[in-house]
């Protein structure tokens, strides 16, 4: 009995051990050296342009989505989906040369305060980061004098991206809703 039990143990071993090679033998995943995808030394960029988010007019940028059954209601406007295609400029004016675009979603997400759940990418269209692109996701606290959003990622010149964005209010009017927002962005990337 006892040799029975053995030779199950050495076979146990053996197949689990054939299970573990055969495993990383196929290649689901493995470690790898920055050089072998061509990446060189890590540099830190910075980016300023400005954000135009134009909700009024007959071409809005930001055009409201979705909302609650208690977003009217709400003094923060809690609830609220807005999908943006926003220009970047270079300067604050919307005549400014265009640098890229601003697409995805910002939503209304705090009951205290007007924060916002910013989910965009900034897709680049000018210079040597044309077809670059990067992904922030983050709050965005739109009455603070300067707020802060994580960047998470990124495309093109920006693989691997990581780091922040800074944003301030340049204009906003309370008329219209529209706003222009100064953007600096810091940002490591290959």
């Amino acid at each position: 009995m006892a040799a029975c039990i053995g030779k199950l143990a050495i076979f146990s071993l053996l197949f689990m051990s054939s299970v573990f090679v055969s495993a990383n033998a196929h290649g689901f995943a493995r470690s790898l050296l920055p050089r072998e995808l061509g990446l060189k030394k890590e540099k830190l960029s910075h980016l300023h342009f400005y954000f135009h988010d134009i909700v009024s007019g007959s071409k809005p940028t930001a055009v409201r989505v979705a909302e609650a059954k208690m977003t009217n209601s709400s003094t923060t406007g809690f609830g609220a989906v807005v999908m943006v295609d926003d220009p970047l400029t270079e300067g604050p004016e919307m005549s400014s040369k265009e640098v890229g675009r601003a697409q995805g979603i910002y939503a209304l997400a705090s009951q205290n305060d007007v924060g916002l759940l910013m989910v965009q990418n900034y897709v680049f269209s000018e210079g040597k980061y044309n077809g670059s692109t990067l992904s922030v996701l983050g709050r965005n606290a739109v009455f603070s004098g300067v707020r802060e959003m994580p960047i998470v990622g990124g495309s093109g010149l920006f693989r691997f991206a990581r780091g922040y964005v800074r944003a301030k209010t340049h204009t906003f009017d309370l008329k219209t809703g529209d706003a222009c927002v100064e953007y600096n962005v810091y940002v490591f990337h290959y």
